[in-house]
């Protein structure tokens, strides 16, 4: 624990404005400068807007998984792979992974092609003075070159340096911009400023979306530099989301800047018309051209790297020796070396193509399929609702699935064989990495999850409607069964709570006597009444009645009851009124009975006060309470997961003596840190009992307003005193008594 701590909070990393600046100046980048000028002088005002939102409706889903995703689990070197690997295994971490490097890899070539174009003064004077048209190779292949010598002997410092001086750059000359004046169109009527919102061009809409999605990916590159960040979890979501959001509203105004100030004409003419606008234009936009595509390619060059080393220490590669060779790194920092080559000599390829039309198309079908599979799995994992899935970033599920079917729509719109192609290939590399990695997760773990869910909603659903695997990581499943379903409802409260997301719940109405066509009809309507509440309240609890002629025969017939979630039930949920303690010696009579199947037990014992969410879960844990404690925590975190828990939090108290204290109170942070549960240090606190007063006292005096309290129970307390111990708390709300058969563990 001490040492996953120090490694997620290094002290000597960088802090959120880094994130934000390489994302920032990768967004605003090259195809702001160079080609939305011509989508807005093609597509007219409003195509243009289209392009950006369609883009962002991509883009901001992805970025919202990628935020989630590293606020869920220990983030380290490799970026957005070291992410989706580790939530998602290294079979989907690494397909995912080689599109994502190669996406990274040729925005290099991209960004340096672009950045050539600063230069359009100088190969004009050439040509004009020597007669003849100099390549763009001239520019592009030594600029590259040079980066990468920077980047291989300075490392990634120098490039934060770099990124802070072009950031300033790249806003002086926005800020130029929006402040010029509109372009004066002298005696041609034809020109005149303003007239780009009366048309929309349907045809090249998606060619020219392909050109311009690369403007928009650039939200993830800081993501890329988490093994260098002082504090992950936290830089990653803020500086991702804080420049999507800036990124989308300079996009928005620079479209709406040269609409109202340049013709349709002036835009297709001019690639650079933002230098005919700005102030200083023919000065500064050539510089914010510059600084941007130098800095966005610095940023790729950057972020490439690192995914390639760290794909290459997954062994994700077949061949051991270039896993050995790309892994290599430089330094107590362990810079990429090996891999920085690599990607360099691979950007150099690009390079030599020149066209920058060319390869953005390329890069944005790189880049779709990658988000789209991505937006995918969020979507699986939302679904499935493992528990080991928390993250302190919360999305939403059908942002993951608007973002998936959005990706493949445009794929398609933009090219439907390179589509299909892409697909094909990405299968293959999964086919592949997954014959050489047979013992990790893969799309079975995350479809399983999924499937489980999806079989737990349609059973409930075909219930609902009169329409006539057991998983690795533990969850409850539990069972209840109490005559009671219409005095009192409190019983069926609490396990429409556990049943609700991470759980499976079935409960059974107990009718009392021989099954016979009367005994039966009976059952039939009271089930009836029952699905019908249960409509009313959307609960994911299934409901069945229970026909026995007596309360034991009934707990042995229903803990034998298959689950309808696919797997085994594990605990058995009692219910007694604490008006009416008599009724508690039956539930103590058949305890037993369901201990000797390896059952968990809880006793809930429901009181006459309202159900008082807002006032949160209290959770009890005492020195006896070893095996306890974990599923006291887990079931709290559980039913927190219900909308009626929405505003309330666990607390945890914690009975001991002076003497060990501290160290009761340590090994518990340690387990919720592991754990990653939503518990607050702050929502800790050790009640110290004076030398007369017992357990039960302390209880009533914290917890006598809470919403619900769990206390743990030792199988002895049933064979000495159990009924004084259970009834022993009248004065507070609702208890759930909670006896484990085993310790759970918490992942």
């Amino acid at each position: 624990m001490k040492q996953e701590k120090k490694q997620e909070l290094n002290s000597s990393g960088f802090g959120t404005l880094p994130v934000y600046f390489t994302a920032i100046s990768t967004i605003l980048g090259a195809i702001l400068f160079l080609r939305f000028g011509v989508a807005v002088g093609t597509l007219g005002f409003w195509g243009a807007i289209g392009i950006i939102l369609l883009g962002h409706l991509i883009t901001i889903p992805t970025a919202l998984a990628i935020s989630e995703i590293a606020t869920n689990t220990r983030v380290e070197g490799g970026g957005e792979y070291f992410i989706i690997s580790r939530s998602f295994g290294l079979k989907i971490g690494s397909t995912i992974g080689i599109t994502l490097f190669f996406s990274q890899v040729i925005s290099v070539a991209f960004y340096i092609i672009a950045f050539t174009e600063a230069f359009v003064p100088f190969f004009d004077w050439w040509q004009n003075r020597f007669g003849y048209e100099l390549p763009r190779q001239v520019i592009s292949v030594p600029s590259l070159v040079i980066l990468a010598l920077l980047i291989l002997k300075k490392g990634a410092g120098v490039g934060m340096k770099m990124l802070y001086i072009v950031n300033i750059m790249l806003f002086l000359a926005l800020l130029l911009f929006f402040m010029g004046s509109p372009i004066d169109p002298g005696e041609d009527l034809t020109r005149l400023p303003g007239n780009n919102f009366g048309f929309f061009n349907r045809e090249h809409f998606f060619i020219l979306f392909a050109i311009c999605f690369p403007a928009f990916t650039g939200m993830t590159a800081g993501v890329g530099l988490s093994g260098d960040l002082k504090n992950p979890g936290k830089s990653i979501p803020l500086g991702t989301m804080g420049a999507t959001i800036t990124g989308l509203i300079v996009y928005i105004l620079v479209v709406w800047k040269l609409s109202v100030s340049s013709s349709q004409a002036d835009l297709l003419e001019d690639q650079l018309i933002m230098a005919r606008i700005a102030i200083f234009g023919s000065l500064v936009i050539p510089l914010g051209l510059a600084a941007c595509t130098s800095s966005s390619a610095l940023s790729s060059i950057l972020v490439a790297p690192r995914t390639l080393q760290a794909l290459a220490m997954d062994n994700s590669f077949p061949i051991r020796r270039l896993n050995l060779f790309l892994s290599r790194g430089k330094g107590k920092s362990n810079e990429p070396y090996n891999a920085t080559l690599v990607s360099f000599l691979i950007a150099l390829g690009f390079v030599m193509l020149g066209s920058i039309n060319m390869v953005a198309e390329i890069i944005s079908m790189f880049f779709l399929i990658t988000y789209g599979v991505l937006c995918l799995i969020s979507f699986l994992n939302h679904f499935g609702s493992p528990p080991s899935y928390r993250p302190r970033f919360k999305s939403k599920w059908f942002f993951s699935l608007g973002g998936f079917l959005l990706s493949v729509w445009v794929m398609f719109m933009i090219n439907p064989f390179y589509t299909i192609l892409s697909y094909v290939l990405l299968i293959i590399i999964y086919i592949i990495i997954e014959h050489y990695n047979k013992a990790e997760k893969g799309l079975v773990d995350i479809f399983e999850g999924a499937l489980f869910q999806l079989n737990r909603r349609l059973r409930v659903f075909m219930q609902k409607h009169q329409s006539s695997i057991e998983n690795e990581e533990w969850r409850p499943s539990a069972i209840c069964i109490s005559p009671n379903s219409f005095e009192r409802d409190k019983v069926l409260e609490l396990m429409k709570w556990i049943s609700h997301q991470h759980g499976f719940g079935t409960y059974f109405h107990y009718i009392e006597g021989y099954y016979s066509k009367q005994t039966y009809t009976e059952s039939q309507e009271i089930l009836r009444q029952l699905v019908e509440l249960q409509k009313e309240n959307e609960s994911a609890l299934y409901i069945d009645t229970m026909i026995s002629p007596s309360y034991t025969s009934a707990i042995a017939q229903v803990i034998q009851t298959p689950s309808i979630s696919g797997m085994e039930n594990n605990m058995v949920i009692f219910e007694f009124d604490k008006n009416h303690p008599e009724e508690l010696n039956r539930i103590l009579d058949n305890i037993n009975l369901a201990r000797a199947g390896n059952f968990d037990v809880c006793i809930f014992a429901s009181s006459t006060y309202p159900i008082r969410n807002k006032n949160g879960i209290h959770v009890w844990i005492r020195d006896t309470d070893e095996k306890n404690t974990n599923l006291m925590i887990l079931l709290g975190y559980i039913i927190l997961a219900h909308h009626d828990w929405r505003k309330s939090k666990i607390k945890i108290f914690i009975t001991s003596s002076k003497a060990n204290v501290e160290l009761a109170k340590e090994e518990l942070q340690e387990r919720i840190a592991n754990g990653r549960l939503p518990i607050t240090l702050a929502n800790i606190e050790i009640v110290m009992l004076s030398e007369h007063q017992t357990v039960s006292e302390a209880i009533r005096d914290h917890s006598k307003h809470a919403g619900l309290t769990l206390i743990g129970f030792r199988e002895e307390m049933i064979k000495h005193n159990a009924g004084e111990f259970f009834t022993d708390f009248q004065d507070i709300g609702d208890v759930l008594f909670v006896n484990a058969s085993q310790s759970k563990e918490i992942n």
